[in-house]
């Protein structure tokens, strides 16, 4: 098939070009802006536009289908084009669909943890020599791609993600999939941009689980309120399993979980990654994996990229970077990293970048989101809010909602440095969280500093 992509440069959409590359397609794309690491791996492929813009010229009739990234606008002289022309136009999603739709797929959704458990399943299979197709949301350590399709895998591994499709498709993207099997790890409202309330949030899991084959199967989460609801109220005809938290121990800063085999020591940690871990395993039970191996496979996982990932540890000083910016997701991994190390002060930086976590109705989700850190820093950009078209918020703004009087505020990138740099990493765990880099914030830095002290 000859494909083009409209906004070929987007993390998710540069790794799909990839693997129909890899697959036998000829693929073609544009973008205004293409970053690194997209632009590397494209052009090591041959795949890099030669020349950054929109180019309607590009759209022929030769082609067999277009692929619209969500950076792309709905009057983009590329799609503008081909809907001119008549050309068939998929949302990321939708082809995804197109290409599993004879496989077993297998969709991992929920608010939180979806791209660790995805992670965990593909580790899992990988160890045991078991060839499956993917897409996750993160580049994890053995795999080349996010993203992999073939002709002959049987089973198909898709992170289910609530946000909108397309510019011209706004449902949720894990309302395409159609699973034969699937999770939810649980459900916290995000996305307030589309979403205005937790209600209408809700209710694109509902539909999620009534996207499943008749007779599918779902994987819950029955310690999630909201998650639990959804599931167990369904009247959809479908097989579900729950599952709930092991049973663990911490010693000497290594979780130990209880197996039938006895006590395990795992590479990860915090109750929100074991509960990933019980939800990874049903899904793997599914797919044919026995209890014993999915555990012999396990021991040795060391969590998804900008998930809990420990990029420094010396003496007694240890720095973690985390993806988490949802209020749910921000309490869970710091209230993990104290538990992990309740004998060192823990230091947490959490930098507000997105639309929902600036939004000044959407902050109070954050009461006590930072409770279990013995130092909390918030660090957010006004150019940020001035980008996304919300209005200012204060200082004070945050510490009210975070409910929290000493939270350190800052909104200079070079005072937050200057802030971190200056404290004494003796005896710390050092967290940060956030989806963007703190006004620009070099964490290799970070590590030479560390090391230093």
């Amino acid at each position: 098939m000859n494909i083009h992509f409209i906004a070929i440069g987007g993390s998710a959409m540069h790794n799909l070009a990839l693997a129909l590359h890899q697959k036998g397609y000829q693929v073609t794309g544009s973008d205004d802006a293409v970053f690194e690491p997209s632009k590397s791996r494209l052009e090591a492929k041959g795949l890099l536009p030669a020349q950054l813009g929109w180019f309607p010229e590009k759209i022929v009739a030769t082609l067999d289908a277009v692929i619209l990234g969500m950076h792309a606008k709905k009057d983009n002289p590329e799609l503008m084009k081909a809907q001119e022309l008549g050309t068939k136009i998929y949302s990321y999603p939708e082809f995804l669909y197109e290409q599993s739709k004879d496989k077993t797929r297998v969709v991992i959704g929920g608010s939180h943890g979806k791209t660790t458990i995805t992670s965990m399943i593909l580790h899992v299979m990988q160890y045991h020599d078991i060839s499956v197709d993917y897409m996750v949301g993160a580049q994890l350590e053995g795999f080349d791609t996010m993203v992999h399709l073939t002709q002959e895998n049987e089973f198909i591994v898709l992170e289910g993600d609530e946000y909108l499709s397309s510019p011209i498709d706004r449902r949720p993207k894990f309302h395409l999939y159609k699973p034969n099997i699937a999770l939810l790890s649980g459900i916290a409202w995000d996305h307030i941009n589309v979403f205005p309330n937790f209600e209408q949030y809700k209710e694109q899991f509902q539909i999620f689980t009534d996207s499943l084959t008749s007779g599918g199967i779902m994987v819950y989460n029955e310690e999630d309120v909201a998650a639990a609801d959804v599931v167990q109220n369904t009247s959809h005809p479908i097989k579900k399993y729950s599952y709930q938290t092991p049973k663990h121990t911490v010693e000497n800063g290594i979780t130990y979980m209880e197996t039938p085999d006895g006590s395990m020591p795992l590479e990860i940690f915090g109750a929100h990654n074991l509960q990933n871990l019980a939800g990874a395993k049903w899904i793997c039970q599914h797919m044919g994996v026995g209890e014993e191996e999915f555990y012999e496979a396990i021991a040795d996982f060391k969590g998804a990229s900008k998930r809990l990932e420990k990029i420094v540890e010396v003496k007694n000083t240890v720095v973690f970077k985390d993806f988490a910016h949802a209020p749910s997701k921000v309490k869970a991994t710091t209230t993990a990293v104290k538990n992990q190390y309740k004998k060192r002060k823990v230091v947490a930086c959490l930098e507000l970048h997105t639309y929902s976590s600036l939004n000044p109705v959407f902050l109070k989700e954050y009461e006590g989101a930072l409770e279990s850190a013995d130092e909390a820093v918030v660090f957010y950009s006004p150019e940020a809010l001035a980008i996304k078209q919300l209005e200012e918020i204060t200082a004070e703004q945050i510490k009210d909602a975070f409910q929290r009087e000493d939270l350190k505020v800052f909104t200079n990138s070079n005072n937050f440095q200057e802030f971190l740099f200056s404290q004494d990493t003796e005896n710390t765990a050092l967290l940060f969280m956030s989806s963007g880099n703190y006004g620009g914030l070099d964490f290799e830095h970070v590590k030479k500093v560390v090391s230093r002290s």
